[in-house]
C-alpha cells in the first residue's frame, strides 16, 4: 500500500470496437485487469468510448432533415449505448473492487429516467469499493454531437475522494467551460480528468492551462479512431468509409502537474496504458501562492449558484 499523499495513476489510451457495446467492453475489462496487476489506483479513459464517439455525423451529411440513414444509424446507436440501471457496467464495478482501484469511464448512456430513447454523453466514476459515485452527462454537446447527444445537468458537477487527492471530470469541451470547471474548484477538486475523444489539438494547451488555473494535477484521457477501425458490419458502411480521413482520433493522452508543467506529455497514436505516479505535496506547494476557490478567490464579490438536481419532465410532489 502506497502512501496516503502518493496516487499511482493509469490511462487506458484506446479505440473502441467502434459502436459495439459488447466488444468495447470487453477491451475495457482487459485494460483494468492490466492495470490492475500495476497496482494503479485510478484508471481513466476517454470520452465517449463505450461504445464510441458518433464520427459518422460530419461523414455523412448528418444534418439532413429525416434522413433515413440518420434514422437508422441513430437507433442503432442507441441500442449499443450504456443501460447502467440493467446492468452494464456491473463487470466494470467488480474489477474495480477487486483490484482497489478507481475508474472514471466515458459512455454514451441511454438514460432510463429520460425515457430511454435519448443518449447522453455520460461520464461515469467508480470507486475502490467498485460503487458508481455520479455519472456526469455532458451539459452541452458540442456543434455536430447536438444531432445524437441529448444535453444533460448539473447532477453529474460532483468531487470524490481518493487517498488525499479529491477528484473531479468534465467531458471534452466542458473543460473550457469557466463555471463547470469553477463548480469542481468550489468542491476542492485537485485532480481533475478531463475526457476526450482524442486529438492533440484538444489535449495540448488546456490541460497545461486548467492545471496552472486549477494549482490541480490534470489528467487528459483520450482515445484513438483510424479508419481502418471502423467494422465492415457497421450500418451504411460504405457511405461512412467512403468520408472518412485515416486517422480521426490521434489520441494525445496526457497529465500536467499543479505548476502547469508536464508530468507526461502527449501521446499519440498509439494504444496502450500510460502510467504515473502523483504526490499530493505538489498541490499543497503550488496553493501556497495561488488557490482559486481558498485565499486567492473573493467569494464577497462573485459567487456561483449550482443546480445539480437530476433533471427530468416530471415532478414528484
Amino acid at each position: 500500500m502506497t502512501p496516503s499523499h502518493l496516487l499511482k495513476v493509469a490511462i487506458a489510451q484506446m479505440s473502441p470496437v467502434w459502436l459495439d457495446k459488447k466488444g468495447t467492453l470487453e477491451k475495457i475489462y482487459d485494460s483494468i485487469e492490466t492495470a490492475g496487476k500495476q497496482s494503479c489506483e485510478l484508471v481513466v479513459f476517454g470520452e465517449a468510448l463505450l461504445p464510441g464517439y458518433p464520427f459518422w455525423i460530419e461523414l455523412t451529411d448528418g444534418a439532413k432533415f429525416n434522413s433515413q440513414m440518420q434514422k437508422e444509424l441513430h437507433a442503432h446507436y442507441i441500442r449499443q449505448a450504456v443501460e447502467i440501471e440493467k446492468g452494464d457496467l456491473d463487470v466494470i464495478c467488480g474489477l474495480a473492487k477487486k483490484h482497489r482501484l478507481a475508474i472514471y469511464l466515458g459512455t454514451i448512456e441511454r438514460a432510463m429516467n429520460r425515457g430511454g430513447h435519448s443518449v447522453y454523453c455520460s461520464l461515469v466514476y467508480i470507486n475502490q469499493e467498485g460503487s458508481v459515485r455520479s455519472v456526469h452527462r455532458k451539459l452541452q454537446p458540442t456543434y455536430e454531437e447536438r444531432l445524437s447527444w441529448a444535453p444533460g445537468d448539473g447532477h453529474g458537477l460532483q468531487v470524490h475522494p481518493l487517498k488525499e487527492f479529491t477528484v473531479g471530470g468534465l467531458n471534452c469541451w466542458e473543460n473550457w467551460m469557466p463555471l463547470s470547471r469553477t463548480a469542481l474548484y468550489g468542491q476542492g477538486e485537485n485532480l481533475h480528468i478531463a475526457v476526450w475523444p482524442g486529438n492533440e489539438k484538444n489535449t495540448f494547451d488546456i490541460t497545461k492551462f486548467m492545471a496552472k488555473e486549477g494549482r490541480s494535477f490534470v489528467i487528459s484521457a483520450s482515445g484513438l479512431m483510424k479508419k481502418s477501425d471502423i467494422p465492415e458490419d457497421t450500418p451504411h458502411y460504405d457511405q461512412i468509409i467512403r468520408s472518412a480521413p485515416e486517422i480521426m482520433a490521434n489520441g494525445a493522452s496526457c497529465i500536467a502537474g499543479p505548476d502547469g508543467e508536464w508530468v507526461v506529455p502527449p501521446v499519440l497514436n498509439e494504444e496502450k496504458l500510460i502510467v504515473a505516479n502523483l504526490d499530493f505535496n505538489r498541490v499543497l506547494e503550488e496553493r501556497q501562492n495561488f488557490d482559486v476557490s481558498g485565499h486567492y478567490s473573493r467569494p464577497d464579490v462573485t459567487q456561483l449558484t449550482v443546480n445539480r438536481e437530476r433533471q427530468s419532465i416530471l415532478k414528484k410532489d
